[in-house]
C-alpha cells in the first residue's frame, strides 16, 4: 500500500483540489482506510479494489468519515490509474451510490478523466429559510429568476444562487450551525453559485461536515448542478458549461460539465501528481 497525492480540476495556471489514492486497497479494512485519509489529511482520499480488466470498485474516506461518491478524488483516481497502469480509454467503477463510467484521454497537458455520474434528481429545498439564516443571506442576496433547490448526482446538494458576483465572493457562515442542518439532511456540500452567463458559472460549496468552510472544487456538486439546470430548461444549447470553483481561496479549479441528453452527467477534469 503505497498511497499517491494528486491534485484534481486543477486550471493551466495551477490551483486544483487535493486528493489521496490508493491503488489498491485489497489487504486493507475500513479502519485502515479511516486512518490513512486522516493521516493525510485531504477532503477525501479514493481507494481502489481491482475487480477485472479496467474494473475497480471505489471507496471514499474523508479524515473522519466514509463518504458515498467524491468527484474530484474520482478524477484523481482515475488519473493515477491510467499514468501506472492502464493508459487511455474506458474505465469502469463501482461506488457505493452506483457504477461511475469514466473516460480517459492523453492531452498536451497529460490525462483529461470525464466520468458519468448516477442519474440526477432534484427536489425541493424546504430548509431553504434556515439555510439562508445560517449563510447570512438575506432574500435581496439571492437571484430572483434562478431556481434554489436540492440536486442530486451521487450526494444531495443544496443550490443557491447568488444575486452577483460579489455576493458570492462574501463568505462568512455559522460553521457548526450549517455543519449541524446538513448532517441532519443528509447534504454533502452547499453550492453557491453565481452564473456568468448560460456556459460559465462561479461556484462556492461549503463543507463544514469535512471540517472545512470551503471546498475547493466538487465535481459531484458540478454534476448534480448539470442535472438541475436540465430539468429546468437552462441549459446552453449544446448542454455543456463551465464551472469555476475555489477562486476565492487561491485554489482555482476548471471543472467541465456536459448534461446533455438524458441519463447521467458528464464531469471532465484533468488531475497532475503531488510529491511530497
Amino acid at each position: 500500500m503505497n498511497p499517491l497525492r494528486y491534485t484534481a480540476f486543477p486550471t493551466p495556471q495551477g490551483g486544483g483540489n487535493p486528493a489521496g489514492v490508493v491503488l489498491d486497497a485489497s489487504a486493507m479494512d475500513a479502519a485502515e482506510m479511516l486512518s490513512l485519509a486522516a493521516e493525510l489529511g485531504y477532503s477525501e482520499t479514493a481507494f481502489l479494489f481491482p475487480r477485472g480488466e479496467r474494473e475497480y470498485a471505489i471507496r471514499y474516506f474523508s479524515p473522519e468519515a466514509e463518504v458515498d461518491f467524491c468527484g474530484h478524488a474520482t478524477v484523481a483516481a482515475s488519473v493515477a490509474l491510467a499514468e501506472h497502469h492502464l493508459g487511455a480509454g474506458d474505465l469502469l467503477l463501482s461506488s457505493n451510490v452506483g457504477e461511475i463510467p469514466v473516460t480517459l484521454v492523453r492531452t498536451e497537458a497529460g490525462y483529461q478523466a470525464t466520468l458519468t455520474t448516477v442519474e440526477p434528481v432534484t427536489a425541493e429545498l424546504d430548509a431553504l429559510p434556515e439555510l439562508c439564516e445560517l449563510l447570512g443571506w438575506r432574500d435581496e442576496d439571492l437571484h430572483p429568476d434562478l431556481p434554489h433547490g436540492l440536486a442530486f448526482a451521487g450526494l444531495w446538494h443544496p443550490v443557491l444562487w447568488a444575486v452577483s458576483r460579489e455576493r458570492l465572493a462574501r463568505l462568512d457562515y455559522d460553521f457548526e450551525g450549517l455543519r449541524t442542518l446538513m448532517l441532519r439532511e443528509g447534504w454533502g456540500t452547499v453550492s453557491l453559485l453565481f452564473r456568468e452567463s448560460a456556459a460559465l458559472i462561479h461556484s462556492r460549496n461549503a463543507f463544514p461536515i469535512g471540517g472545512v468552510v470551503e471546498d475547493p472544487a466538487t465535481g459531484a456538486a458540478a454534476g448534480a448542478l448539470g442535472g438541475l439546470l436540465r430539468a429546468e430548461g437552462l441549459l446552453p444549447e449544446d448542454g455543456r458549461f463551465t464551472v469555476l470553483q475555489g477562486e476565492d481561496m487561491g485554489q482555482p479549479c476548471l471543472l467541465e460539465v456536459d448534461a446533455a441528453g438524458d441519463g447521467g452527467v458528464r464531469v471532465s477534469g484533468t488531475a497532475r501528481r503531488l510529491f511530497d
